[in-house]
């Protein structure tokens, strides 16, 4: 992996003619302002800024096509923009062009309670659409974080999952279609409302996790679920990190309908319990959601308990409590802060990996083997039901030997996930902080990603240098 700075731009006469094609359009809501480029130009990780040459806030999915047309006959890159919480380094403007924000694109179409989905704007938030169903009796389920900020597009973009996957499934799972404007300015709906189909391809789950390297994604319809009657979560502490991973593939393998088994290691214990003011030890923790009937959701909880004793879990602390339920989660959620606060002066070098849950004992303790001879900590965060966990690296970004090391521990994680039958990232993506493991992942079936790139975008205009090295 490496950490590149531009690797070309647009020339000053592309940018020129784009800006004058584009003002007209849009007005004052296209920005070449330093501060907001530069707010475009990096995600939520340690990747360094690299910012586009201009901003674009269109309103409707008709203004993208027509921004897409006017860089398409310049021949200027596109890098669509969501929340800007990707962790992989996805909205670096590599080859310089248009970024394509679509905050203002924010509206909430239609609502089917009867089919249980919605059709929104790329823009609406996760935190937005939740609050709009919260009188339905419907939700949506994915749940990565930054509720506030996190994009319904970007979730589709970057194939989304989050702490509710083990009962719920993944973006890819729960979008039904998605209007997209391809790189000539075309507009495209993949699919229709009806939950299953065998009419032709599977373009959703192509533009699924496709990056904004396929398209602009403008519109998403996805689908919803019933909130539970009852729902009750808990924390609990054990000796090591494999007794807890045991014990949450013990509770799967049970059959019980868990809704959420996050992990914490040691020292993530220790910095939320510091930053959230909880008392709790500084001990590897599961944290457990459960949802479905009053009866169900006991009995649910009666059983992970056991199953925990078994493994010398100790000092379950349940909640049914709405407000005590929050609590809890929005501590888990503010780990990222918790982690900052802890080390000041640092950014966290964010990873992830998932591999077979029957393999993820194994994987998380060679991690944490690896990282005690290593002068740089190891956060652990595992969404552990379904074998994904994270590792936060904080680091000093202008310290050589610290960038070396992180990327070093990177890579052996990768490679051994890899060994394991397991994949370089679980929900992250690959941006272009993991380019360098595709090859590795996928083999040749690569080169038929690099076919489906070249068809439908021909000029490498979207989001270059992103999935693949072109």
């Amino acid at each position: 992996m490496s950490l590149p700075a531009p690797v070309g731009s647009i020339t000053p006469a592309a940018r020129e003619a784009v800006v004058a094609s584009l003002q007209p359009l849009l007005g004052d809501r296209l920005s070449t302002d330093a501060a907001v480029r530069e707010r475009h130009g990096k995600g939520a990780s340690y990747h360094p800024c690299v910012p586009p040459d201009a901003v674009a806030f269109p309103r409707s999915t008709q203004e993208v096509s027509e921004i897409v047309q006017v860089c398409a006959r310049h021949k200027v890159p596109l890098i669509p923009f969501g929340g800007g919480t990707s962790l992989e380094g996805h909205v670096a403007a590599l080859h310089g062009g248009i970024c394509i924000d679509v905050a203002q694109m924010n509206r909430i179409m239609q609502v089917n309670r009867d089919d249980f989905d919605a059709t929104m704007e790329a823009g609406v938030t996760l935190r937005q659409l939740n609050d709009h169903l919260r009188d339905s009796g419907l939700f949506f389920s994915i749940d990565p974080g930054a509720a506030e900020v996190t994009t319904l597009g970007g979730m589709a973009a970057t194939r989304a999952s989050g702490t509710n996957t083990v009962r719920y499934g993944t973006m890819r799972e729960n979008a039904l279609a998605l209007t997209v404007v391809l790189a000539d300015g075309r507009i495209i709906r993949t699919a229709r409302r009806a939950r299953k189909s065998s009419a032709g391809y599977d373009l959703t789950r192509l533009f699924v996790g496709s990056e904004g390297t396929l398209g602009v994604i403008t519109e998403v319809t996805v689908r919803l679920h019933a909130i539970p009657p009852a729902m009750s979560s808990a924390t609990g502490s054990f000796p090591s990190v494999a007794a807890a991973v045991v014990t949450a593939i013990r509770t799967i393998q049970a059959g019980v309908p868990v809704a959420r088994i996050e992990l914490a290691n040691a020292a993530v214990m220790d910095a939320i319990r510091h930053y959230s003011k909880l008392e709790v030890p500084a001990a590897p923790t599961l944290w457990l959601d459960f949802h479905g009937t009053e009866a169900g959701v006991a009995e649910q909880a009666r059983t992970v308990e056991k199953i925990a004793a078994a493994q010398g879990g100790a000092g379950f602390c349940w909640t049914p409590d709405p407000e005590g339920r929050r609590k809890m989660w929005r501590a888990r959620y503010d780990t990222y802060f918790a982690i900052q606060a802890q080390y000041p002066g640092t950014e966290a070098w964010v990873t992830d990996v998932c591999v077979p849950i029957s393999r993820l004992a194994e994987c998380i303790t060679e991690t944490e083997k690896d990282f005690a001879a290593s002068f740089l900590p190891a956060l652990i965060i595992g969404h552990v039901g379904d074998g994904n966990f994270h590792v936060g690296i904080p680091l000093h970004p202008a310290n050589p030997q610290d960038i070396a090391e992180a990327k070093r521990l990177n890579e052996r994680l990768v490679l051994r996930a890899l060994a394991l039958e397991g994949t370089c990232t679980g929900e992250h993506g690959i941006g272009y902080g993991k380019v360098d493991f595709l090859v590795a992942e996928h083999g040749d079936a690569v080169s038929v990603m690099r076919a489906i790139k070249q068809a439908l975008d021909p000029n490498n205009l979207m989001n270059p240098g992103k999935i693949l090295r072109i």
